[in-house]
């Protein structure tokens, strides 16, 4: 017979079989633990790397914005010369970070040769190991979410997007994160061996974007102190061993690249940290606020029950720290309460309050905080596990992974036909799986429970991977367009790569390209898919031999004027970036 459950979000029967894995699993330790590896190591690498190298589906998306073929070809340059020190952008010291992206991507070049997937793969192996140690650290000081927070850092927008980037961010997010997780273990054992993890994490982030890494950790562990009362800890933290190994690890390249570029230290320090900090000199100014929706799109789309989750540890770490003023509070305790949510609160705000201070604004910066946040997410659904999650939260989870369904599924026909309404044929079977979606995440939660909700919001978007990387149309769904058809659109929309691809086979040889009124991404894009600097008319002036030009078609009729005196031809025109490609004569 079945056993009937009377809590919204629980199993509402458990059928023999069912209760029968439970006992299985219940009596046969080694099972749980093996199943949750096995799930853990295929959905880990399908989020992090399908799509991104040809074993796992093709090398995907090409370079996009102006970082990722800018960094990819300061690696490159790199390798070229053998110089681990000075990072390289055509032939000229580019100083505005540190060495740590370079020195892997060189890494991957050497062992996979160049492509632009190789230059992704720095990001998406940290990404991996940052996964990896959750798991390994919640089940070894928080048994029972390890799985939920694991799976759910890496299927959250900004963990899977980030980890695609040839960029730094990943680069410091995910051994800053690492770092932070063995000084809790720290705190909790009172062993040297996690306080290592904190210095050599601290420092590997270091070398990847400077000081902003000790900052940030000394800014949250100091106000975690502070605000337990446990000031000890300051004095503890201070390890020798530690402080030398972290000195070890930082101070030879930077002092190497130093006294090989004297300008180095006002570059990196004054210019690339402080005023980037300060001014808008870098033309990245947002609004105060501007971090809080950039959060919530880097969760998606666990957002809902993140912000919950994050909620309640506030209030429990309030209560907490209310509770810690009575005057009664130590007698008989040297700690008080659980000091994991207050202090993954603390490690979440941290980082979005100190770059919300900053002038300068990117994405990318608040990366450190995402991870705390799927940590207290995967708690709270643990704590919850028997008792439900209420109706309300539900629901507005269902919604949120609805709606991002349906973006995902809608984004091909938006960069086919931007500013269009998408016809019936295409919305209809993008709000019915969205819809479908919703549905199954209602279904499966109210049969099975919240253990179950993992799965039920991963499995659409294993979906939605498998529609932007996959092969062959859609599932379903062949109006929306094939998956093969999603990357050629994406490409064209965003990467220089086809470009560059049409230029090599239309070119003389020793024929330059220029470019003139484009943005950023495509000028660094075309560098590094052909492997030689583009000049840029506004900056290098007009190049006087024979040469290819690609300009917005909105400025050619700035071209006669540009150009007067000189004999040139429209070659093509490439509309999903609105450009214009030109044949310009060597002058007369």
């Amino acid at each position: 017979m079945a056993e009937k459950k009377a809590i919204l979000g629980t199993p509402r029967v458990v059928h023999r079989a069912d209760s029968g894995l439970k006992i299985l699993k219940a009596r046969f330790p080694a099972l749980q633990e093996t199943l949750e590896a096995i799930s853990l190591f295929i959905f880990t690498p399908f989020f992090l790397f399908y799509g991104l190298v040809p074993v796992f589906g093709g090398d995907g998306l090409g370079l996009v914005g102006a970082d990722e073929p800018r960094y990819a070809q300061i690696a490159r340059e790199m390798l070229s010369r053998r110089d681990y020190v000075t990072p390289v952008l055509w032939g000229r010291p580019w100083l505005e970070k540190p060495a740590l992206y370079y020195w892997r991507a060189m890494f991957a070049f050497l062992e996979f040769g160049v492509h632009d997937w190789a230059a992704r793969l720095p990001s998406a192996s940290f990404a991996f190991i940052l996964v990896a140690l959750i798991y390994l650290h919640l089940r070894r000081f928080r048994l029972g979410s390890q799985l939920d927070a694991a799976l759910i850092t890496a299927s959250c927008a900004g963990i899977v997007g980030f980890a695609r980037g040839a960029s730094t961010d990943m680069q410091l997010a995910a051994p800053f994160c690492i770092g932070m997780l063995g000084w809790y273990a720290w705190y909790e054992t009172d062993k040297k061996f996690w306080l290592f993890d904190l210095y050599f994490f601290v420092g590997v982030a270091t070398l990847a974007k400077g000081p902003v890494a000790p900052v940030m950790a000394l800014v949250i562990i100091f106000t975690f102190s502070a605000l337990r009362r446990e000031w000890s800890l300051l004095r503890r933290t201070i390890w020798i061993l530690g402080v030398l190994l972290y000195f070890a690890m930082v101070l030879p390249w930077y002092i190497a690249v130093q006294r090989r570029n004297p300008s180095f230290l006002r570059v990196f320090f004054l210019e690339h940290n402080l005023e980037r900090f300060s001014s808008n000199r870098f033309m990245h100014e947002q609004h105060f606020w501007y971090y809080i929706p950039i959060m919530l799109l880097a969760l998606m789309p666990w957002s809902v029950i993140a912000m919950r989750a994050l909620v309640e540890a506030i209030q429990q770490s309030i209560a907490e720290w209310r509770a810690r003023r009575a005057k009664h509070h130590y007698v008989g305790h040297s700690r008080w309460g659980d000091a994991f949510p207050e202090f993954l609160v603390l490690w979440t705000l941290f980082p979005i309050l100190i770059f919300s201070l900053s002038r300068s604004k990117l994405p990318g910066y608040i990366l450190p905080a995402v991870p705390p946040l799927t940590i207290l997410t995967g708690d709270y659904i643990n704590r919850i596990r028997h008792k439900g999650l209420s109706l309300w939260l539900l629901l507005l989870h269902a919604v949120l992974s609805s709606v991002t369904i349906i973006l995902i599924l809608l984004l091909p026909w938006h960069i086919g036909h931007p500013g269009e309404r998408p016809p019936a044929a295409i919305l209809l079977p993008a709000v019915s799986s969205g819809l479908a979606a919703a549905l199954l995440i209602l279904v499966v939660v109210a049969r099975f429970g919240v253990t179950r909700l993992r799965a039920a919001t991963m499995v659409p978007l294993v979906v939605m991977l498998l529609f932007i990387f996959g092969v062959g149309p859609f599932f379903g769904l062949p109006a929306i367009s094939s998956t093969k058809k999603n990357i050629r659109l994406l490409d064209a929309a965003y990467s220089a790569r086809p470009l560059a691809a049409i230029i090599s086979q239309i070119e003389r040889p020793n024929e330059g390209v220029a470019v003139y009124k484009v943005r950023r991404d495509m000028e660094y894009g075309l560098s590094f898919y052909r492997n030689h600097r583009v000049d840029n008319y506004d900056q290098d002036g007009i190049p006087p031999g024979e040469h290819i030009l690609i300009t917005r078609q909105a400025y050619s009729g700035q071209l006669p004027s540009l150009l007067a005196g000189r004999s040139y031809q429209p070659l093509f025109s490439y509309p999903p970036q609105g450009l214009a490609v030109y044949q310009v004569f060597a002058k007369p």
